[in-house]
């Protein structure tokens, strides 16, 4: 071999594009080409007699024991194990070993080529990427599926809800007309045993009765025209001023002690100011509320109706004793027709008043629950917010 051909043959080694290594059998580094040299960061002479394994990482040492060495040992060679090289400055180095195992004069050696993996990471991370993309548009599109499926089964869940209101309007006005004709009925033969006899104790207790008819009547038609209007988006109309809510709610107390003469009605309250709200429709939420207990409620206890007034917002609360409300009825107790009972007497209408109430509390940007048990009774609980304007 000529001297032109060494050199050559030389070049090829050291400037080979992959690190080229001789180690002997006990693992002691024979030779390596510039490449690896460059690679690590070190000279020639630094890497000459050194143990291989100590330009390893801790796991890549404990590999080259218990896998590569034997698996070369056992069948001559090896291919595409990657490991772990450590640099001069500490960084770590990924690259793939390629080995084969030969037998010299001189003893066992194991030629290496290793070669770097940057650019087959940066591939593997990219395709990973785009298969998590790929996944990720594959569950967005199944997650579009499922939600139009869900829209077509709320859509179909919605006509049949328009459905049912349709056929519930037609039964509301059959039993309101039901229940107006009762409380009229009594006006009129009121009216006219009165006009008879109008200087007895009996022209007073029919008065009486006029009054108290007249007065349920007049709530009933209250509630079913605001009901109307909701019904076709006009929604609750509200007239706000600056109202003492104490002596409106006082007000208001006075007029349902005489409408309903045999409740107990109470009145506690904490706070004083005004706030710019709708009076009549504040008497409205407060009568409907104080009418809901004395039709529900056990009488031989006091109806108690509590305000609290500060800088958060006014809380007005009616509360009674008697049966608890059953929890399934809680979740709907403010929708129209919903009736904590089924019994039936003369102060029980067509089931608007808490409808009404929720709708007049909303209006104020308000809100209106309730809680209900066997041991502490009912209580209603109007929330209206201080920036509906407290003086």
């Amino acid at each position: 071999m000529d001297d032109s051909l060494l050199l050559c043959t030389a070049s090829l080694f050291e400037e080979a594009p992959c690190g080229l290594v001789v180690i002997a059998e006990d693992g002691t580094l024979l030779r390596c080409n510039q490449t690896l040299c460059n690679w690590l960061g070190y000279d020639r002479a630094s890497l000459d007699e050194r143990p291989f394994e100590q330009l390893l990482t801790v796991s890549g040492r404990l590999f080259q024991r218990t896998h590569w060495i034997p698996l070369m040992k056992m069948q001559g060679s090896v291919a595409e194990v990657k490991l772990e090289l450590v640099h001069r400055d500490g960084h770590v180095i990924s690259v793939l070993l390629n080995g084969v195992r030969r037998e010299t004069a001189e003893g066992v050696r194991y030629q290496l080529a290793l070669f770097g993996t940057t650019e087959r990471d940066r591939y593997e991370r990219e395709v990973l990427a785009a298969r998590q993309r790929a996944e990720e548009l594959l569950a967005q599109k199944i997650s579009a599926e499922t939600a139009l499926q869900q829209a077509k089964a709320e859509l179909a869940a919605a006509y049949e809800s328009s459905q049912r209101r349709a056929a519930f309007a037609e039964r509301m006005v059959a039993i309101a007309s039901h229940d107006l004709k009762t409380p009229m009925t009594a006006i009129k033969m009121a009216t006219q045993l009165l006009e008879r006899d109008a200087r007895t104790d009996k022209a007073h207790r029919l008065l009486s009765s006029i009054s108290q008819s007249a007065e349920r009547a007049q709530r009933m038609i209250v509630d079913l025209l605001d009901f109307a209007s909701v019904r076709i988006g006009q929604g609750i109309s509200i007239r706000r001023h600056p109202v003492d809510v104490v002596q409106a709610v006082e007000q208001s107390l006075s007029e349902l002690r005489v409408a309903f003469g045999n409740a107990d009605i109470r009145h506690l309250s904490r706070g004083s100011g005004a706030f710019t709200l709708d009076q009549d429709r504040l008497q409205q939420m407060i009568g409907n509320l104080v009418a809901n207990s004395v039709a529900y409620g056990d009488l031989g206890f006091p109806i108690t109706l509590t305000t609290d007034l500060s800088e958060q917002g006014a809380i007005i609360t009616v509360h009674n004793h008697g049966s608890a409300i059953a929890e399934d009825l809680l979740a709907t107790l403010f929708e129209p027709m919903v009736r904590a009972s089924e019994q039936q007497d003369s102060l029980r209408s067509v089931g608007l008043g808490l409808f009404i109430v929720r709708q007049i509390v909303e209006a104020h940007e308000g809100r209106v629950s309730v809680t209900s048990s066997p041991v502490y009774g009912t209580t209603f609980s109007i929330h209206l917010p201080a920036d509906v304007g407290l003086d």
